[in-house]
């Protein structure tokens, strides 16, 4: 067929589908696609290869390209010529569209959230025909109860129109899925391009082993950033469950203070086989900070931070920025130290940035900075902050020792966290 006919999967599956002769041959039940052989195409393109048909009792797979789609006044009719089954191996590697397809969750890439596919358009160029977009609106399920023209039509006298919700075939990534072969566009990779925080909303929406399978998916960076994204329950569920070795190479990248607060939910065999797995640096700032009590600062603080000497230039310390990369947290607040980690000042990026290069960290510094110490009750923290509109606090023991610092972000989001575990 030459002619551009598009369709609806709904529209065809229960359609008995005729042979030359206008026999019946059966009724269609499902579309097989596969990735089209021999082109070169990053979306993965996807033709329809094969048809289910079911032929009195038995249920059998039938090459497509001898099958024809018909559109006339949007009735579709089926016909086909001679019947060529396919074997075992191409029905295995192939994608059923309505068992793994339709009513399955998908990810909506740019929306970036979990949708339901209610139908799929389909269209036939001469070259086959392909799978070209997931309809997630209303109409969709309308159409699959056969009332969506009736409903229009009504619509219409009020001039009021059912919006279409489409996803190009190409941006759709499949999740919930009953087999491992399922594969739409390029695997989980363009997921993980998605924010650490949209990615965590939508593997907590999926189901656990789904979740599993996308978090096991992401390499060791981006899922240190999704895991500490996700609620507390989320972040239990894949550390309980990824292998342990997995586990702890992820919790690595992650900054301490977010560590202890997930080991700190665990039982405590579980919390140690991962310690123990973990690198001794990792683990030991980690180990020292479980040793606080919740309602101390200590508990809070993060142990990522900076710290340099009053006699370094201000050239000399932008230098050591540019090497370390620091995240954007630990530039809240900079810190001067002496040489046995005593808190001598602090000073900001600001400070830094309009001060000449070759004038000395002890010439821009605060002298008295405002602290905490390590064993101070939490409630402290939220006075300082607001008192002093500080971003981050540094935290110093009974000896005035640097230890960490306390971060806002952490803070409002332990708040945030605490207010929707007392909802629950």
């Amino acid at each position: 067929m030459t002619a551009l006919t598009t369709f609806y999967l709904s529209g065809l599956i229960g359609k008995e589908a005729f042979d030359a002769d206008g026999e019946a041959v059966g009724v269609v039940k499902d579309l097989l696609i596969n990735s089209i052989p021999g082109i070169q195409n990053d979306s993965g393109r996807q033709i329809v290869t094969g048809v289910k048909i079911k032929i009195r009792r038995a249920t059998k797979f039938f090459s497509f390209k001898n099958f024809m789609v018909i559109k006339a006044r949007e009735k579709l009719s089926v016909t086909c010529g001679d019947l060529i089954e396919l074997n075992n191996e191409e029905v295995v590697n192939g994608l059923l569209l309505v068992e793994n397809i339709l009513d399955k969750q998908i990810v909506d890439l740019n929306g970036r959230k979990l949708v339901r596919v209610n139908d799929v358009r389909l269209v036939t160029l001469s070259q086959g025909t392909y799978p070209i977009a997931v309809d997630i609106g209303i109409e969709g399920l309308l159409r699959r109860i056969g009332i969506s023209q009736p409903i229009k039509r009504f619509l219409s006298l009020f001039r009021i129109s059912i919006p279409a919700r489409f996803i190009l075939w190409d941006d759709v990534q499949a999740i919930d899925h009953s087999n491992l072969n399922i594969k739409l566009s390029k695997s989980y990779t363009k997921l993980h391009m998605l924010h650490p925080s949209d990615l965590a909303d939508i593997l907590e929406d999926l189901g656990k082993k789904s979740s599993m399978s996308v978090f096991s998916s992401l390499d060791e960076e981006k899922a240190a950033d999704v895991l500490e994204e996700l609620e507390s329950h989320a972040q239990i569920h894949f550390v309980e469950n990824l292998p342990l070795d997995k586990m702890a190479d992820v919790l690595e990248k992650m900054p301490a203070d977010e560590v202890a607060d997930i080991l700190d939910e665990l039982e405590d065999d579980k919390a140690e086989m991962l310690l123990n797995e973990m690198e001794a640096e990792s683990s030991n700032e980690v180990r020292e900070l479980l040793e606080y009590e919740d309602d101390m600062v200590g508990s809070l603080m993060t142990t990522d931070y900076l710290s340099f000497s009053a006699t370094m230039t201000v050239a000399e310390v932008l230098v050591e920025l540019r090497a370390k990369k620091p995240e954007a947290v630990e530039l809240y607040n900079l810190f001067v130290t002496e040489q046995n980690d005593e808190l001598i000042g602090s000073f900001n990026l600001r400070d830094l940035v309009v001060a000449e290069p070759n004038i000395t960290v002890s010439q821009i510094m605060k002298s008295k900075p405002v602290y905490l110490f390590d064993e101070q009750k939490v409630g402290a923290i939220a006075e300082i902050i607001s008192k002093y509109n500080l971003l981050a606090v540094p935290v110093v023991d009974q000896r005035f020792q640097l230890q960490g610092m306390v971060v806002i972000d952490d803070i409002v989001e332990d708040l945030i966290r605490e207010r929707r575990t007392r909802k629950r």
